[in-house]
Formats: C-alpha cells, sequence, structure tokens
C-alpha cells in the first residue's frame, strides 16, 4: 500500500510540471480524434482506438495524472460530441481507469502479461461493475439483466485492447518517442554534448 502511495505522490509531482500538462493535452486531441474512428462488430461490440492514446498518459505520467486526465478528456468528450445526457458515473468511472492503469503501467516496463492484467482489471471495475450500474441508474434497467452482455462484450474486448495496446506502445518505446517525452531537456543536454 506504501508502495502505491508513494506512486501516486511522484505522479502527482510530475503532473504539476508544464511538460506533462502540455504532452497529455496532445494525447487527450489524439484521443478525441481517435474517438471517431470505431470499427462496429455486431450491434453491441465496438472496437475503438481512442483509449489507446488515454493509456500512454497513464503509462507516461501515472495514477494521479491519469486520474485527473481521465476525469477531464471525459467531460471534454461530451462537450463535443454529446450523446444522450450527462451522468457523472461515466465521469467518476473515466477517473477511475486512469487511476488504475496508472498503478498499473507508471514507471514500470510494458509486458504482456502487466497490459493483460491491467486491461482485465480495468474492464472489470470500471466497465461491468461501475458501467452497469451507471447503465442501470441511467436507464431504469435492472442491474443483473444488463449484466450478462456487458461481461460477454468486456471478455471479448479484453484481448483485442490489450493487444492493439501493447504492440504500439512496444513500438513507440522501441523508437525513442517515450523517452523524449519523458525526459526533452535531458535528452537535447545530451544531444549539445554530443555535438
Amino acid at each position: 500500500m506504501k508502495k502505491l502511495a508513494t506512486l501516486f505522490t511522484e505522479s502527482w509531482q510530475e503532473f504539476r510540471q508544464v511538460r506533462t500538462v502540455t504532452a497529455a493535452a496532445m494525447f487527450g486531441a489524439v484521443s478525441v480524434i481517435l474517438g471517431y474512428f470505431t470499427i462496429a462488430v455486431g450491434d453491441y461490440i465496438k472496437i475503438g482506438f481512442s483509449s489507446i492514446s488515454n493509456q500512454f498518459v497513464y503509462y507516461l505520467f501515472g495514477p494521479a495524472a491519469g486520474m485527473l486526465f481521465g476525469g477531464a478528456l471525459d467531460v471534454l468528450k461530451y462537450l463535443i460530441k454529446p450523446t444522450g445526457a450527462f451522468f457523472p458515473g461515466f465521469t467518476l468511472g473515466a477517473m477511475v481507469g486512469g487511476l488504475l492503469y496508472g498503478f498499473f503501467f507508471y514507471k514500470r516496463p510494458i509486458g504482456l502479461f502487466r497490459v493483460l492484467a491491467a486491461e482485465f482489471t480495468v474492464s472489470l471495475v470500471c466497465n461491468v461493475l461501475l458501467g452497469t450500474l451507471w447503465l442501470s441508474m441511467l436507464y431504469g434497467k435492472g442491474f443483473l439483466a444488463l449484466l450478462p452482455m456487458r461481461i460477454f462484450k468486456n471478455l471479448v474486448m479484453w484481448p483485442v485492447n490489450s493487444l492493439l495496446f501493447y504492440s504500439i506502445a512496444k513500438t513507440l518505446e522501441a523508437s525513442g518517442v517515450f523517452r523524449a517525452l519523458k525526459t526533452p531537456g535531458r535528452m537535447r543536454r545530451e544531444e549539445k554534448k554530443r555535438l
């Protein structure tokens, strides 16, 4: 528990830096744009790409930044493209998702097992439990009536979302993009020393 508190504190300190807010805003803009591109598989399952850029924020800047980013981005996406009535429960779910992803990814190597575990945990807590509760409250349908389809949808999407994030993140990590976003000042000083 102490380690989680330390991660949260370090993430909070990092979130207070201008470069962190700037990078998060950049990823937020990418997320909004990618939100317009989804692939529908049947009536209930959609493959979306906007969550991938969100996960980069959670990986780079941690749980505190991820929680604030998730909540702010949820409100921003609603303001840009409202779908139905605004419900703060979904914003809370986005914040919890950012917090959980941050705890899984922040200052840790990207591994397939870690990505699968993070995606499963967030899907279970935020999508299946909280998301179903919010839908039940919003539409007046029984929680248990909605639950089976929500479980099925998230079980189908779990490996898809995990493999998408893992493959893109490993590619960006190998190309040095994450390193450049994390330590821009140090990299510039090292380049000047080489010249």
